[in-house]
């Protein structure tokens, strides 16, 4: 074979022009970091995958008691109150778990962030796949709270892979601020927990959004979780749940911007993670 045959071209930004496709490219990587990350997260533990189960299953069982047995807060659509708080559950610890994982993931890698290149955000996203996996395995709960209860979800449950979309680009584009920051400000480790058990309370997780007055209904969506969590209830329990177009509309518009905002942020930041880590 003929050296003429060998053309090595040397184009300024091609690799970022090829980015999108890198991703597809090392996507071993990314399959090799989740799978990593969740023999990791139960490796030597007594119960393993139970663990998964146990703390949204004793979050229900307290907000159950709480808002539903002393403050005695109404359930809607005629479903029991634990399913309603469940229904709720799901998402938020989705959302909860994957910006505990993606806040710390890159300072996790840290190795691999120095050593080569790939693209990099292909760590924050294993992260939040891993979270997910979490969900799927915690929907079983839901499932079971269902069997117990003789509940039978409406036609609207077919709805439902779309609310989990909106929740996973919610949970991805925090995700991508917060990795992104804690590798500029160490002091995010401390911030995030205090974010997360925040967002917990003033989520309507333990209870319904429904008993919000309506003249604070719009403003209370602009926290995107409340769309998020307002549209699982909708498609999961359904009956005369209705959802609240204009804060639904909002918090949507919220998970786009922050989505859109976090991956152009992680992709400014990029290039300096190697140096600052």
């Amino acid at each position: 074979m003929k050296a003429s045959e060998f053309n090595l071209v040397i184009e300024a930004g091609r690799t970022e022009k090829q980015y999108w496709q890198d991703i597809w490219r090392y996507r071993e990587l990314f399959y090799f970091l989740a799978w990593r990350d969740i023999l990791v997260r139960y490796k030597q533990t007594a119960i393993g995958v139970a663990w998964a189960l146990i703390r949204p299953f004793l979050t229900m069982v307290v907000f159950t008691v709480v808002f539903g047995n002393l403050a005695k807060l109404p359930s809607e659509g005629g479903a029991p109150y634990p399913i309603l708080v469940f229904s709720a559950m799901l998402p938020w610890q989705f959302f909860a778990n994957s910006l505990s994982e993606c806040s710390n993931s890159l300072i996790s890698n840290a190795n691999l962030l120095s050593k080569i290149y790939f693209p990099r955000l292909v760590i924050p996203t294993s992260a939040v796949v891993v979270s997910f996996v979490d969900f799927m395995i915690s929907g079983s709960i839901l499932l079971a709270l269902m069997a117990w209860y003789d509940f039978v979800p409406s036609w609207r449950i077919v709805t439902l892979p779309f609310f989990v979309a909106i929740a996973f680009a919610a949970a991805m584009g925090t995700g991508l601020w917060l990795a992104s920051l804690n590798v500029q400000y160490r002091d995010f480790r401390y911030i995030v927990p205090f974010m997360v058990q925040f967002g917990l309370y003033v989520s309507p997780v333990g209870f319904s959004s429904a008993i919000v007055p309506e003249k604070w209904r719009f403003l209370y969506s602009l926290n995107p979780m409340v769309g998020v969590i307002d549209g699982f209830r909708w498609a999961i329990i359904g009956g005369d749940i209705q959802i609240y177009i204009p804060g639904f509309l909002l918090s949507l518009l919220i998970v786009l911007l922050v989505f859109v905002s976090g991956i152009w942020y992680f992709r400014k930041m990029e290039r300096t993670f190697a140096d600052m880590i």
